[in-house]
């Protein structure tokens, strides 16, 4: 399903279940934001976003404890956690979605280019790795990608 179709689906079911959403965003800086904010009706369920391209901002805007940066590296399923935990703490919201990841070029701190772990919190809590290639903006692309599309099964397929 293309893009702009999960964030419709993503809109739709948070103002059918009158929920909110907000983002924590590192290696997708401001893309996945964008993403949810084509789809008409936005503005009804997305509260905001944090672009934390560094750990500073992580660290000291988001209050992601410096300790997880420092036992599983910035690019880890815990810091996605903290980051999206984080999003929804900051803005009031329902959902917390979170990015962070290694676009490149080349490796950090031995990290492999592409590393990518994205996170959703909220009501149903999901984490995924995902081991993407073909360049920096093709990383950043199928990052926001799968975050739009995880959201949207989590929202789609969820009970109440």
């Amino acid at each position: 399903m293309p893009l702009r179709a999960h964030a419709k689906t993503i809109v739709a079911k948070l103002v059918e279940q009158n929920e909110t959403v907000a983002v924590a965003e590192s290696l997708t800086a401001g893309g996945l934001g964008h993403a949810i904010t084509c789809a008409p009706g936005a503005s009804q369920v997305f509260l905001g976003g944090i672009i934390a391209y560094t750990n500073d901002v992580k660290v000291n805007i988001l209050g992601v404890n410096p300790a997880l940066i420092e036992e599983f590296t910035v690019v880890s399923e815990e810091v996605a956690n903290a980051m999206a935990d984080a999003a929804r703490e900051k803005f009031g919201t329902t959902w917390g979605i979170a990015t962070t990841g290694i676009a490149g070029p080349g490796d950090y701190q031995g990290i492999p280019e592409g590393t990518v772990w994205i996170a959703v919190r909220g009501p149903i809590n999901q984490s995924l790795q995902l081991q993407l290639d073909s360049g920096r903006e093709a990383i950043r692309t199928g990052s926001i990608s799968s975050a739009i599309g995880t959201f949207a099964r989590i929202l789609s397929y969820r009970t109440n």
